[in-house]
């Protein structure tokens, strides 16, 4: 009715218009047709799948990818979404197609290792993520993946080169919110203290003093003990004249 009733208003209103508001004639005394309306673009299932994920409604996306016919980068986000459900074995049967249907698929490689490290498999994850690399070797979000399973392995001179791997790519890999597109950062540990002094160390490292005290700052609130690796751990030098530096190894922080 309300279209109706607007087509009623557009044709009512152009033959009142004045001569000079007329539709342009022709030089034959014809009129010019008017141009054709621009179609509008259709919504896919996938998009409104993408629009699902976003809301977090991630049973109401998978409904909507698995109307899609079947490709990697489907098969991908549906496991994503299961992911996101901790569903972790049907994650990884997901990841698995998409890899099957597209063999060198870095991001979906990444995923099962991503899957297997949340099932506390993390030699399993470190031999995914490896392979991953393979093919995307200048990922930072999948060095930092690898450099989160060595960690939680204690394999901590590991995990420290992968994470200067990963800021030497993109100084910013740690701090990127994590938007489930099509590939997962990792960043769930155990020893939360122990991770933000290696960040701290990493950031040092790679001359990125704000960082590297924010970094400690949060690995002392988490209750890291061992205050003399700020001074012993050569990374910390060039930090250890900031007035900023001296007044985080006065303080007493809260423990979290």
């Amino acid at each position: 009715m309300l279209s109706s009733l607007l087509l009623l208003v557009f044709f009512s209103s152009t033959a009142q218009l004045p001569p000079s508001q007329a539709p342009s004639a022709a030089p034959n005394g014809l009129e010019t047709p008017e141009p054709p309306p621009v179609p509008k673009t259709a919504v896919t299932d996938e998009t409104r799948g993408d629009i699902y994920m976003a809301r977090k409604m991630y049973r109401e996306a998978i409904d909507k990818y698995e109307q899609m016919p079947e490709t990697a980068v489907l098969d991908n986000k549906i496991g994503i979404a299961y992911h996101q459900l901790l569903q972790l074995k049907v994650a990884r049967k997901y990841y698995q197609r998409a890899v099957k249907l597209k063999p060198t698929y870095a991001e979906a490689m990444n995923n099962i290792g991503t899957a297997y490290y949340g099932a506390r498999s993390y030699g399993k994850a470190i031999k995914i993520y490896k392979r991953a690399l393979q093919h995307a070797p200048n990922s930072a979000s999948i060095f930092s993946n690898l450099g989160t399973a060595y960690f939680a392995r204690h394999d901590y001179k590991r995990a420290f080169d992968a994470y200067q791997t990963a800021m030497s790519l993109d100084p910013d890999v740690f701090e990127h919110r994590n938007a489930y597109g099509v590939l997962l950062q990792e960043r769930n540990v155990d020893d939360l203290a122990r991770f933000h002094f290696y960040m701290a160390k990493a950031y040092a490292k790679s001359n990125m003093p704000d960082r590297a005290l924010l970094y400690m700052r949060k690995a002392l609130e988490e209750g890291f003990k061992d205050r003399e690796r700020f001074i012993r751990d050569p990374e910390f030098a060039s930090l250890q004249k900031l007035p900023e530096f001296q007044q985080l190894l006065a303080l007493q922080p809260r423990v979290l």
